[in-house]
């Protein structure tokens, strides 16, 4: 930064002697009669646009390695070096029946504190596991470890008895299902969108996985700026095109195309409204029919009947049970439960009746006001 800025300054100092000199020097001759108006003025007009082309020279140039700046940063980003690979004797994921166990894990991204500690679980095969906690509990850290992001600091993860860092990486996450509260589309075509998590899959069962997600009537009216419609319209970069809904409902439908044997579910329908929520939960229903399911959920009715619920703190787990046992025993969940749903009311219900108490005694108000008024008018 410092060399350019000398330079603009040399720079300016150079143009401002060649202005001063060239043009001094012409009108100088044209005063001693050596020199036509026509030769100052061509003189003047040369060296005043020599001076606008050494600006526009400087300007490219800084632009130029202000660009190389910014390559080099991106390099660094994306050019880091994996070190997360497979192990040299790594084999292929043999899942027989889905259990999942949870053995002593911990992660910590290299603090002392946060992320997961010393939790050991295990979810049966077939079993549906809703995982709750307040934020930072380390529900998102645990689906990571099990998808294979990061190795954890301490313990292991064995599905079905295999150590996840012995397998593969690809065989890994092909049996396992994704649907995520933040959901991730590349800016290609819904078809291509869809088929991502199983690109043998037929068009009938692509169609018939859209219908069960409940996406097909949205799609059949898209079309892109290049006049692409329906299934093969384009939905922009990371889905940009698409509401919130609209793309967890395709990510609904990715994943219940690929058909895993292990489904991870992290508020999959937060972005849904009730209605179409309602439907969706009853299609996830079938779809988790026979496969082994982890749930994050914040609102509590969508894990309500879960085979077991894990209550999360701080990085451990602090209770697990059914929803009447953790109702029971009390704690963190019955603490949840009360604040989501006081007297048979959810939090939305019961913000609307508080809100719509002042509003009914305001306009009462407002309607006596009006008759004093009228009255006074009326029999003064």
């Amino acid at each position: 930064m410092g060399i350019f800025t000398g330079m603009d300054g040399v720079l300016v100092m150079l143009n401002g002697l060649l202005i001063v000199g060239v043009v001094g020097w012409a009108f100088l001759l044209w005063m001693q009669g050596a020199a036509s108006v026509g030769v100052v003025a061509a003189a003047t007009a040369l060296t005043l646009r020599l001076n606008a082309m050494t600006g526009w020279i400087m300007w490219a140039l800084t632009s130029f390695f202000r660009q190389l700046g910014v390559v080099a940063e991106g390099m660094r980003t994306i050019a880091q070096p994996i070190t997360l690979v497979d192990q040299p004797e790594a084999q292929p994921l043999q899942l027989s029946a889905g259990e999942i166990e949870l053995r002593d894990l911990s992660h910590h991204y290299g603090r002392e504190a946060g992320g997961l500690d010393s939790i050991s679980l295990t979810i049966k095969p077939g079993e549906k596991i809703g995982l709750i906690g307040r934020s930072g509990a380390g529900k998102s850290t645990l689906v990571k470890l099990l998808l294979r992001f990061y190795d954890p600091d301490r313990g292991q993860i064995l599905i079905d008895g295999q150590d996840i860092r012995q397998v593969t990486q690809d065989s890994l996450r092909q049996n396992i299902g994704m649907v995520q509260q933040d959901s991730a589309l590349l800016h290609r075509s819904v078809r291509d969108n869809l088929l991502y998590g199983r690109p043998d899959a037929s068009e009938e069962e692509m169609l018939a996985a859209a219908r069960q997600a409940q996406a097909q009537e949205f799609i059949l009216d898209l079309e892109d700026p290049q006049g692409r419609t329906g299934y093969d319209a384009h939905v922009g970069e990371r889905g940009v095109k698409l509401s919130g809904g609209q793309r967890q409902r395709m990510t609904l439908a990715r994943v219940i195309l690929k058909d895993a044997p292990i489904l991870l579910l992290d508020e999959a329908t937060s972005a849904l409204d009730s209605e179409v929520e309602a439907s969706i939960q009853t299609a996830l229903e079938r779809v988790m029919e026979g496969k082994t399911v982890l749930a994050i959920a914040h609102r509590l009715s969508t894990i309500r009947n879960a085979d077991k619920i894990v209550v999360m703190e701080r990085g451990e787990v602090m209770d697990q049970g059914t929803h009447a046992e953790l109702l029971e025993r009390g704690g963190i969940y019955a603490d949840l439960y009360r604040l989501q749903f006081q007297d048979g009311k959810t939090l939305v219900e019961r913000e609307d009746l508080n809100m719509a108490q002042p509003l009914a005694a305001q306009q009462s108000a407002d309607q006596s006001g009006l008759f004093r008024r009228v009255w006074r008018r009326v029999f003064r």
